[in-house]
């Protein structure tokens, strides 16, 4: 395997993306222009190991393949594209970390591949929209916490692919709880959907099996379920609006499952947002992503010329 710079030999010829996630692989082959050609969806053999990982992406690649000349991943855990390699990963997939994702999935598609964080390469269309020299505050809340960073038009990717992890910087209201990472007192553990579940049970509240048990309790006039969305919103919007202060950025985008849950979330955070705000950031206010369903994978697809290649 050797990697290059990313540069496309056919400009005109589409790419194949993918999104891998703990449950499912999306694939679509996208055009040049960003039109989806065609779509695939497999369940992701988490619980298999990554070497069937990699057969399943390798094989949802070929579902699609038309002519591609590339493939870009849009992959969980914390991934370094200039290595190809997952640096760092929780358990959903055992073994993940590790894993020369571009090498072997290269290897496998015999398609230069290249490769990013899956929150990074959601964000990236957001990025494109803004134009040149933009900055980027993007955080996607599910089931955890993940972020990107741009500035000045380039995803930052820092050390090992590390940047951008939101979810765990400190937050007050989660001093003391355990994170995933195995630290304590980050935003994850009071923020993600898990984490809003778990709080509403410590405030007294009957046992939830998930955040959406918590959101319809919550709007039946549940006063704990209410209260502990609340503080996971206000976490998240007191932590954006530090960040914004600290970077300045052209826009600020939460994405994700947790805010989908209705206004109670929502207004909870914005206001928390605005209240960090320095004067010359009063009219920022935190939106939606502007893009749907795909722009995970045509995220993905967009870093076969952004990123490096990891080649055969």
């Amino acid at each position: 395997m050797r990697a290059t710079d990313a540069e496309s030999p056919t400009p005109s010829a589409p790419v194949v993306g993918l999104d891998l996630g703990g449950t499912k692989i999306d694939a679509a082959l996208v055009a040049a222009d960003g039109t989806v050609l065609d779509r695939h969806t497999r369940p992701t053999p988490a619980t298999e190991g990554p070497i069937a990982v990699l057969d399943a992406l390798a094989d949802a690649a070929r579902a699609v393949d038309r002519g591609a000349w590339a493939v870009g991943v849009a992959a969980a855990g914390v991934v370094d594209p200039r290595t190809g390699t997952v640096t760092a990963a929780t358990d959903i997939i055992p073994g993940w970390a590790g894993t020369a994702l571009g090498a072997g999935l290269a290897q496998r598609t015999g398609l230069p591949v290249a490769c990013d964080n899956d929150v990074r390469a959601t964000a990236a269309p957001e990025l494109a929209a803004l134009g040149d020299d933009a900055t980027l505050l993007f955080v996607a809340v599910g089931t955890g916490v993940g972020g990107a960073i741009a500035a000045g038009g380039r995803m930052v990717h820092g050390v090992a692919g590390i940047a951008g992890h939101l979810g765990h910087l400190p937050s007050p209201e989660a001093a003391g709880l355990p994170c995933s990472c195995g630290a304590t007192g980050h935003l994850e553990a009071v923020a993600s959907g898990t984490g809003i579940t778990a709080l509403y049970e410590r405030l007294g509240g009957s046992r939830a099996d998930r955040l959406q048990t918590v959101a319809e309790r919550a709007a039946a006039g549940d006063r704990e379920a209410a209260e502990a969305i609340a503080v996971g919103a206000r976490a998240t919007g007191r932590l954006l609006g530090g960040l914004a202060n600290a970077l300045g950025p052209d826009r600020v985008v939460v994405a994700g499952g947790v805010p989908r849950i209705g206004p109670l979330y929502w207004d909870a955070l914005t206001l928390a947002f605005a209240g960090e705000l320095m004067a010359p950031l009063r009219d920022l206010r935190p939106v939606g992503p502007r893009f749907g369903s795909d722009a995970a994978v045509l995220g993905a697809a967009s870093l076969v010329r952004t990123t490096t290649l990891h080649t055969p």
